[in-house]
C-alpha cells in the first residue's frame, strides 16, 4: 500500500535506502495476503453427501469409474473370508469345510453373508445327519 500524500517522495526514491526509510516511516505497507473463505466449498460439499449436484449433467467417469466392481468384489471377498476364518478359529467349521466354502466364495456362489451363513448350516445339518445315520449303523 502506498500512502497517497507521499506519491511523488515516493517516485523521486531511487536507493533501496530510501525505499526503506519510507517503509520505516509507513509511507510503503505491506498488505496482508488476503484469504479466500471456504465456506462456499463447505455447503457444496454438505450439498454433495446430501446427494445434490450428481445428476446425469455432472457425472465425467463411467459408472464403473465411479463405483468400481472391482471394488464392491474385495469388499464382499473380505467380509466372507473374515466370516469364514472367524468359523474355522472358533472351531464351528472344519478346515475341509473351511476350504471348500472358501474356494465356492472365490468362486462367486455366494453373493453376500447370509447366503454363506445359509449354506454352513444347511451343510453343518447334513454332516450331523450323516453322524448320527452312521452311529445307527453301528
Amino acid at each position: 500500500w502506498l500512502a497517497p500524500e507521499s506519491v511523488n517522495d515516493i517516485k523521486n526514491a531511487l536507493t533501496r535506502q530510501a525505499i526503506r526509510k519510507m517503509i520505516s516511516d509507513e509511507h510503503i505497507v505491506k498488505r496482508a495476503v488476503t484469504q479466500r473463505s471456504r465456506w462456499r466449498w463447505r455447503r457444496k460439499q454438505d450439498q454433495l453427501k446430501a446427494g445434490r449436484h450428481k445428476g446425469l449433467g455432472h457425472r465425467k467417469g463411467s459408472k464403473n469409474a465411479r463405483n468400481p466392481k472391482k471394488s464392491a468384489w474385495m469388499f464382499r471377498q473380505r467380509v466372507l473370508r473374515r466370516l469364514l476364518a472367524k468359523y474355522r478359529d472358533g472351531g464351528k467349521i472344519d478346515n475341509h469345510l473351511y476350504r471348500e466354502l472358501y474356494l465356492k466364495s472365490k468362486g462367486n456362489v455366494y453373493k453376500n453373508k447370509r447366503t454363506l451363513l445359509e449354506n454352513i448350516f444347511k451343510q453343518k445339518a447334513e454332516i450331523d445327519r450323516e453322524r448320527q445315520l452312521e452311529e445307527q449303523r453301528q
